[in-house]
């Protein structure tokens, strides 16, 4: 089971704060499309990831019993 937790305005495009997957290991990219595809949402290329609390670039492997964060760019003024 690999966890993903979602921020700002992904977390209101999906509806959950957080979502449990059944998963064999992948990338952070594959990882990137299928909740692309499963949740009908775009632009995961652009945000900014952590596996279990670390920063993690696209090619980097998410295995079962890791945290994933998906955190968008946040803009203020």
């Amino acid at each position: 089971m690999i966890t993903i937790l979602f921020f700002a305005q992904l977390q209101e495009d999906i509806g959950q704060a957080k979502v449990e997957l059944e998963l064999e290991p992948l990338t952070v990219s594959e990882l990137k499309n299928k909740v692309q595809k499963k949740y009908k949402v775009s632009g995961l290329r652009h945000i900014m990831t952590t596996i279990n609390e670390e920063f993690a670039m696209d090619d980097e492997t998410v295995k079962p019993g890791d945290t994933v964060a998906f955190i968008p760019p946040i803009s203020g003024g």
